[in-house]
């Protein structure tokens, strides 16, 4: 069959990590192959989502075939294994290609790629128990693809457009730079599911949604909704859909403030579901009850709890005083007694420490590290 002469206009749309702010070239014979041709440099319009369309004085022929780089050619796409992508094909007459890369080459020499592999399992989630959706992120161990056989523990997080990536206007956890460092020591190998929460333009949207508890300011909280959601409708498609360890011992939740609150909720209420609970800043000012929900903690799980606090997190309220709260949640939690030989809580506390996305994010490798011994 004798290649045909592309007359429209090709469009090509590429997804790949936006943890890699790198500009996107597409090269291929009708530029000579050359890497970083600013006519075949790709338009980013939205973290991670590229688009290019091709000029229409190039000359295009169906065989057609390319590759994309990130600028050279020792910074050229890998396949999700890390090795070399061998060159795309598109076979026959279309106008809309789309592709998807997780991994790419850093320099010179391939060397094996140690940042998690991030995923979208959905742009809108739909939650049924709050009759919304919300952006789902998967970030998978680096050699999720590479060992078949493997199965893996996950950590459920809150507040996903925080944690990695760009981050948010409130900052950024880094997790996938804090996963690449531990990755290099073989020790995370976690799944860590991330859902974003409300509209960052109102902030109460946020704290309903997740906080547990009803309170003056907020109104009804949403937050046994939302882990319900988690527990009933999320997990099983996470576990349907990928690799996991889908046992209470080896499903955590997570999240900082109003999640860190959730989180502790969850560990009380949801104890067969969460057996692993990392719990950093928890605004337990926002409702009393939750001392009272621990107090009735009783013949606990088996459960590993890591909880954090900062001297310095300057309170919103007169009963906001974070270090004095966390005291008395563990505390209520050890004098309850009965059955709490099954219960480990580690408790870090940082004298200087502040309510702030960059400080749970140092918090952030050892906590995962003590939870799951990964």
């Amino acid at each position: 069959m004798s290649p045909s002469t592309l007359t429209e206009t090709l469009v090509f749309e590429l997804i790949t990590p936006a943890t890699d702010r790198r500009p996107v070239y597409i090269s291929g014979p009708f530029c000579k192959w050359l890497p970083d041709v600013e006519a075949y440099k790709m338009t980013e319009t939205s973290p991670g989502h590229y688009i290019l369309h091709f000029p229409e004085t190039a000359e295009l022929m169906f065989p057609f075939e390319y590759k994309y780089t990130r600028g050279g050619w020792d910074q050229v796409e890998l396949d999700r294994y890390g090795q070399p992508q061998q060159n795309r094909m598109v076979w026959q007459h279309t106008e809309h290609v789309e592709d998807r890369i997780t991994r790419w080459q850093r320099n010179a020499s391939i060397k094996h790629d140690h940042s998690p592999i991030i995923e979208v399992l959905s742009e809108e989630f739909y939650i049924p128990q709050l009759d919304k959706s919300r952006k789902i992120h998967v970030l998978l161990p680096h050699h999720y693809y590479e060992q078949p056989d493997r199965h893996f523990p996950v950590l459920y997080m809150t507040d996903a457009q925080n944690l990695f990536g760009e981050g948010s206007p409130y900052g950024n956890w880094q997790i996938d730079q804090e996963l690449t460092k531990l990755a290099e020591q073989d020790r995370a190998n976690v799944i860590i599911v991330a859902v974003d929460h409300a509209d960052e333009a109102d902030d109460y949207d946020r704290i309903q949604e997740i906080s547990p508890y009803d309170a003056p300011k907020i109104g009804k909280g949403q937050g046994d909704l939302f882990l319900r959601f988690v527990a009933e409708t999320l997990k099983p498609q996470i576990d349907k859909q990928y690799r996991t360890l889908p046992d209470r011992l080896n499903t955590g939740m997570g999240g900082s403030s109003v999640g860190g609150l959730l989180s502790i909720y969850a560990a009380l209420m949801y104890p067969h579901v969460f057996g692993r609970l990392m719990i950093f800043s928890p605004t337990l000012w926002i409702s009393s009850r939750i001392y009272f929900d621990a107090i009735h903690f009783f013949e606990p799980f088996e459960t590993k709890i890591y909880l954090y606090g900062g001297g310095k997190e300057e309170p919103k309220t007169k009963t906001d005083n974070m270090l004095a709260n966390i005291e008395k949640l563990n505390q209520t939690l050890v004098n309850q007694g009965f059955g709490y030989s099954r219960v480990e809580i580690k408790t870090e506390i940082d004298p200087e420490g502040i309510h702030s996305e960059e400080r749970w994010g140092k918090e952030f490798p050892k906590a995962l590290d003590w939870l799951f011994n990964c």
